[in-house]
C-alpha cells in the first residue's frame, strides 16, 4: 500500500461503513476466499466459520466470506501468493519470505498473537542445546521455525554450521521425531504439545525466550483491502468476536475452547495448554499499542537479516533492504520504491474503537 492508499483506509475507517465509497481505480467485489491452517493462534477462523459468526459479518457488510483449512501451512500461503485466496494466516517472518518476496504487497490485517512457547527445539535424549552441535535438525525449512534454531543457535554461541538442517512438511513432525533417524527437532504446536510427551524428548529451547518475535497474523492482499475496505472490517469483527467468547471464563468459553481443541487434535485442557504458551491479543487495543510500539521494527529488522542470510528476499538482493517494510506510522524499513509487506491498525483501531 502506498503512503496514498494508506491515508485513505485511514481516512476512510473514520468516516465509518457508509463513506467506503469505491475509489476510480477501485475494483470492488462482494466474495472472499480465506486460508487458515492448524494452529492455536489460527483455530478461532475455523471456528467462527463453522458457528455462522463468518457469515454474520459477511452478510453485515454485504458480503460472502469462505473460509478453507489447510493441513499444510506453507501451502496456504503458496495458494494466497498465487492469487487464489484473498486473505490468510501466516507469521510476519512467512510473509515477507513467500508473498512479499514473490512481489505481492500484503498488509497485516489482525495482529493476533505472538508465539510465547508455542514454538520449540527438541533434542532426542537427555541434555541440553549445546547438544545439538553436529546433529541433524528437521524442521520446516526457511519458516519460523528456521528462524527459532538460528536465534536458538546464537543463544549458546552456535550457529547452523554447527549442524544439519533436513525440510520435513510440519504434518509429519511427530511420526518423523519417532523414527531412530531423527534426533532434533523444531516445531509448532499443536505438534509441540505431542512431542513432548514422548519419553525420549527434551526441551532445550523455546520461543518464549524470544518473546514478541514471532508473531501471528491475518494478512491481506494490500489492494484487495484498498478497493474492499468492507472485507478488512468483517474480518476485524470475525476475531474479536470470536476473540471474546473464547476467552470467557464461562461453559460457553469452555466450549468454545474445547471445540477448537477437538478440530486440533486435542481438547480443552491441551487447547488451554497451548493457549497459555500463547500471547493472545483479544483486546484490539492490546494489538494496536503492540503493533505500534518500536519493538516492531527492531524484530522486523533481525527477521530481514536471517531472510536475507537464507537468500530468501527478491532474487539478486544485494542487501536485507531488497523489500520494503511499512510500519503502522508509515515508517519503512528498506526499500521505499518496493514496499511489499505493511503493518496497518487501521481494522484492529476501528474494533477498538466499537466503529466497525
Amino acid at each position: 500500500m502506498t503512503i496514498t492508499r494508506r491515508l485513505t483506509l485511514t481516512t476512510l475507517a473514520a468516516l465509518g461503513v457508509l463513506s467506503f465509497a469505491p475509489a476510480a481505480w477501485a475494483q470492488e467485489k462482494t466474495d472472499f476466499k480465506v486460508a487458515w491452517s492448524i494452529y492455536v493462534g489460527w483455530m478461532p477462523w475455523g471456528y467462527a466459520s463453522d458457528t455462522g459468526i463468518v457469515d454474520k459479518w459477511a452478510d453485515k457488510y454485504g458480503i460472502s466470506i469462505e473460509v478453507t483449512q489447510f493441513n499444510d501451512y506453507v501451502e496456504s500461503i503458496n495458494q494466497y501468493t498465487a492469487g487464489g485466496y484473498d486473505a490468510v494466516t501466516l507469521t510476519n517472518m512467512d510473509g515477507l519470505s513467500i508473498p512479499a518476496a514473490g512481489g505481492v504487497d500484503t498488509t497485516a490485517v489482525i495482529v493476533g498473537d505472538f508465539s510465547d512457547g508455542n514454538d520449540a527445539v527438541f533434542i532426542k535424549g537427555e541434555g541440553s542445546l549445546a547438544d545439538i552441535t553436529g546433529r541433524d535438525v528437521n524442521l520446516v525449512e526457511f519458516s519460523v521455525s528456521h528462524y527459532l534454531l538460528a536465534r536458538a543457535l546464537d543463544s549458546v554461541g552456535l550457529s547452523e554450521r554447527d549442524v544439519s538442517v533436513i525440510n520435513t512438511a510440519d504434518p509429519d513432525m511427530v511420526g518423523a521425531f519417532q523414527t531412530p533417524d531423527v534426533t532434533a527437532m523444531v516445531t509448532w504446536n499443536p505438534m509441540v504439545s505431542e512431542i513432548v510427551a514422548l519419553p525420549d524428548a527434551t526441551k532445550v529451547f523455546d520461543s518464549a525466550q524470544i518473546p514478541g518475535e514471532i508473531i501471528d497474523l491475518m494478512v491481506a492482499s494490500t489492494d484487495v483491502l484498498a478497493d474492499n475496505p468492507k472485507f478488512g472490517q468483517a474480518l476485524a469483527g470475525i476475531w474479536y468476536e470470536t476473540m471474546a467468547l473464547m476467552t470467557l471464563d464461562t461453559p460457553e468459553g469452555a466450549a468454545a475452547r474445547g471445540a477448537m481443541g477437538a478440530a486440533s487434535g486435542t481438547d480443552q485442557a491441551g487447547f488451554e495448554a497451548q493457549m497459555a504458551a500463547t500471547k493472545l491479543f483479544a483486546d484490539p487495543a492490546e494489538a494496536v499499542a503492540f503493533t505500534s510500539s518500536a519493538d516492531l521494527g527492531a524484530t522486523m529488522d533481525l527477521v530481514r537479516a536471517f531472510l536475507f542470510d537464507k537468500g530468501l528476499l527478491t532474487p539478486g538482493a544485494t542487501s536485507e533492504d531488497a523489500i520494503g517494510i511499512e510500519l503502522p506510522d508509515g515508517t519503512v524499513l528498506g526499500d521505499t520504491a518496493n514496499v511489499k509487506f505493511r503493518f496497518d491498525n487501521t481494522f484492529m483501531q476501528m474494533a477498538a474503537d466499537g466503529s466497525l
